[in-house]
C-alpha cells in the first residue's frame, strides 16, 4: 500500500492546495471487471465484452474498459490515496471536464493520481478542484483525465 496523504481538517487541506496528493497502487484490469461494469450499466457494446470480435475487428486487439469505468474508479481510489480527518462529510460534488485520451485495455494495469488544484470557500465547508488521472502503466497518456469537485463539509 502506498503512503497516504493525511489531511487534518481545513488547515491541512489548505496546506496541500496546489500539490500532488499521490497515486494509488497499480490495479489489474480483467475482462471480468469490464463485464461486471457492463452488467451494472447495461452497456454491452462489443468493444468491451466480445474478446473474439476484438481480436478480429478492434484496433486495440482486446476488450477495453468503458470510459465511465475509468471515471467511476476515481471515487473509489481517492480514499486509497488520501485520509481525510476533521470533516463531517466529504462529498463527490461532480465533474467539470472529463476526457478519455487513451484506451484502458483488458490485461493492463492502471492507477489513480490526484492533484489538489484549488480550493473555494462555500457555506459550511470548502470545495476542492482536483485533477484526477487514471494512468495506464507504460502508456504516455491517461485513460481518463478529469476535473473533479469534492466538497469537504465542517462538523
Amino acid at each position: 500500500m502506498a503512503n497516504k496523504t493525511i489531511i487534518e481538517g481545513l488547515d491541512g487541506l489548505r496546506a496541500v492546495a496546489g500539490q500532488q496528493l499521490g497515486a494509488s497502487e497499480w490495479k489489474p484490469l480483467t475482462d471480468e471487471d469490464i463485464v461486471r461494469f457492463a452488467e451494472a450499466t447495461g452497456d454491452f457494446q462489443w468493444i468491451h465484452v466480445d474478446r473474439e470480435r476484438c481480436k478480429r475487428e478492434s484496433p486495440f486487439g482486446v476488450p477495453i474498459a468503458h470510459g465511465y469505468f475509468s471515471v467511476s474508479r476515481i471515487a473509489g481510489l481517492f480514499f486509497e490515496i488520501v485520509e481525510v480527518r476533521g470533516f463531517a462529510l466529504v462529498l463527490n460534488y461532480g465533474l467539470n471536464k472529463v476526457r478519455f485520451p487513451a484506451p484502458l485495455k483488458s490485461g493492463s494495469r492502471y492507477r489513480l493520481s490526484i492533484e489538489l488544484k484549488e480550493l473555494k470557500d462555500i457555506p459550511k465547508g470548502v470545495e476542492a478542484l482536483l485533477l484526477a488521472n487514471i494512468e495506464v502503466e507504460g502508456q504516455p497518456k491517461p485513460a481518463c483525465a478529469a476535473e473533479v469537485l469534492y466538497r469537504f463539509m465542517s462538523a
